[in-house]
């Protein structure tokens, strides 16, 4: 059985520059998981005494607190910066763009509608920058039980969603309001992985998607090769993975979310080369 990397995987610029900030600042707590992957998330703590926290109630008597990748709600931000706590930044510049979006289309008078899931770390921390609160959606059907007063509407989106649905959005809210402003915030990491997955979907027969199994964006992943591929299966480690996926199989695609790093992708792909097919 042939094993084929996809042509764009893994780390994005927002995980590796949290992870660079983690390693150099030594015996910190992130205010939640910085990035959504377990395996790393042990890796910082055991080599780099980084721990985490659920959240700023549990930063008293804290140094040193990292903001996650995917932010944190703003006033948590604010009662953190007036505290005596040390706190360095490691928000990803891509969702800080969509907080300030927010912000600035509220102050404008726009009614705000997010793309996204509401329970999402990112999109709550978003969601608090929009001054008068904001609709988060997920689908059309909850679109239009949404009445909007204003008529002036701004969309954005969490930063790791499927483009295809976001369209989907934006187009149901131009054809049905007269001013509308769309704010294209998926992340570029995104697009390239979601593209180069579905390429590798199209002619592997059975495909491994590596990444946290409450990774967003992993989960993207996922769906769109099962979209292709049904043999498409989601694994946080080698252990995860079931020899009977790759009876019969030609020719194994592996494709990694944005918070996995290369030495589990390394590891995994070394487990498959020792199952016998």
């Amino acid at each position: 059985m042939q094993i084929k990397l996809a042509e764009s995987y893994g780390f994005c610029f927002g995980v590796k520059r949290a992870i660079k900030i983690a390693e150099n600042t030594q015996n910190a707590s992130t205010i939640g998981p910085l990035i959504h992957n377990n395996e790393e998330i042990n890796r910082l703590r055991e080599n780099f005494n980084v721990k985490t926290l659920h959240d700023i109630s549990e930063a008293k008597g804290v140094d040193k607190a990292i903001i996650r990748t995917h932010g944190i709600p703003k006033k948590d931000l604010e009662k953190l910066v007036n505290s005596n706590v040390e706190v360095i930044n490691a928000t990803c510049p891509y969702v800080t763009k969509p907080q300030e979006i927010c912000e600035k289309m509220s102050q404008e008078g726009y009614e705000i509608v997010i793309f996204g899931d509401a329970n999402h770390p990112e999109v709550k921390g978003v969601e608090s920058y929009a001054i008068h609160g904001a609709f988060v959606v997920q689908s059309i059907d909850e679109l239009e039980q949404i009445v909007f007063k204003k008529g002036k509407i701004a969309v954005v989106s969490q930063t790791t969603r499927k483009v295809s649905e976001f369209l989907e959005i934006t187009s149901h809210l131009i054809t049905h309001y007269k001013e509308v402003r769309v704010f294209n915030t998926i992340c570029n990491a995104t697009f390239e992985n979601q593209d180069a997955a579905r390429k590798l979907a199209k002619e592997a027969d059975v495909v491994i998607v590596i990444g946290g199994k409450n990774s967003s964006n992993t989960k993207q992943l996922h769906s769109i090769c099962k979209e292709y591929c049904p043999d498409s299966f989601l694994v946080e480690s080698e252990k995860d993975l079931d020899p009977s996926w790759f009876n019969g199989k030609m020719l194994c695609g592996v494709t990694a979310g944005a918070s996995t790093p290369d030495w589990i992708i390394q590891k995994i792909i070394e487990k498959i080369s020792e199952i016998k097919v």
